[in-house]
């Protein structure tokens, strides 16, 4: 299911809190839950609730601003729990969070999972009354990172979860100053770009180095140690005495990921044959995502746009998540 680390501020930074209305537990899934005086979060979830257990949907939690836009709707008042949610939230739309988000209180804390889910429909007590549910496309799911109880009227933090990346220019004329850097904040701007309109922030590093393995290989691994979720080098993947980057890169990977480089290649070497010369690699090392791109600003654009729309989902899978 994925480690569960707790939190580090470089990870994640607080912008919004919300306040828990109720809590609420059922001993049988399909069924309402009842408001309880607290909860109390282990490893497996809640402790005497029917959805406890070694998976990802472990705590549920839906807003009262939910609960006010579906009684509008059905003409049809709702209680906490109605909707077989654990925690009953007010002060932020729940919907607009995203899975690996945290919700941190002064005990406890949680890691979301999942936006929504499959409805049950004719199995769920209020679909059977009303023929419709708002759990499905509004309620949010949740593992334990951290257990301890959690009653009403405490503070939830919400802390969006923020993607840190190193981007590491290698070019022998650019690190000595004969010429400025451009396919590093090249690299930047479509990051910037791309996690922006996905309502995610980044946080970027950016290195230039010379044509160098044993300094490209110290960045490798001090990228571990300091917990990037992705590195991405640009330059020195041609064919040159000086094009050292995949040979550094390839060994220290645990895991390769051919098919994004292999794609990439094919789709651009199909009108410019040279394009099929690249020797990027990509793949997982421990659990930093490498990418290693081309030097020219105009290969690191037509690579970015392909690689960035896969990074989500594979920082999903390094944690667990099924996102398909």
């Amino acid at each position: 299911m994925g480690d569960k680390k707790i939190l580090k501020n470089s990870d994640h930074m607080v912008m919004k809190s919300l306040k828990v209305v109720s809590v609420n537990i059922s001993r049988e899934k399909g069924t309402i839950k009842k408001p309880v005086d607290y909860i109390d979060l282990g490893e497996q979830g809640i402790r005497n609730d029917a959805h406890a257990g070694a998976w990802h949907r472990q705590v549920s939690l839906l807003g009262v601003e939910s609960m006010k836009r579906f009684s509008d709707q059905s003409g049809r008042d709702t209680a906490y729990g109605e909707f077989a949610e654990n925690i009953t939230t007010s002060g932020i739309e729940l919907i607009d969070t995203r899975p690996l988000d945290r919700l941190v209180s002064e005990n406890t804390e949680l890691e979301i999972t999942q936006i929504g889910k499959k409805c049950h429909g004719s199995t769920c007590a209020i679909f059977k009354e009303v023929g419709d549910c708002v759990m499905p496309k509004e309620g949010i799911f949740a593992r334990v990172v951290k257990g301890g109880s959690l009653k009403a009227g405490e503070t939830l933090d919400y802390l969006p979860r923020k993607y840190s990346f190193l981007v590491i220019t290698l070019s022998d004329r650019a690190s000595s100053g004969e010429y400025e850097d451009k396919s590093g904040p090249a690299v930047n701007r479509i990051l910037e770009e791309h996690f922006k309109a996905n309502k995610r922030s980044v946080s970027i590093r950016n290195v230039v180095i010379p044509d160098d393995e044993f300094m490209l290989k110290a960045l490798l691994e001090r990228s571990q140690k300091e917990s990037f979720d992705f590195v991405i080098t640009t330059g020195g993947t041609g064919i040159g005495k000086r094009d050292i980057t995949p040979g550094v890169v390839r060994p220290l990977l645990d895991k390769e990921i051919p098919g994004i480089m292999e794609m990439i290649r094919v789709r651009y070497g199909a009108e410019k044959p040279n394009a099929l010369l690249s020797r990027g690699v990509a793949g997982l090392m421990g659990s930093v995502i490498v990418y290693t791109l081309p030097g020219s600003v105009k290969a690191v654009n037509e690579y970015m746009n392909e690689i960035v729309k896969t990074m989500e989902h594979l920082v999903y899978m390094l944690n667990g998540l099924d996102a398909h």
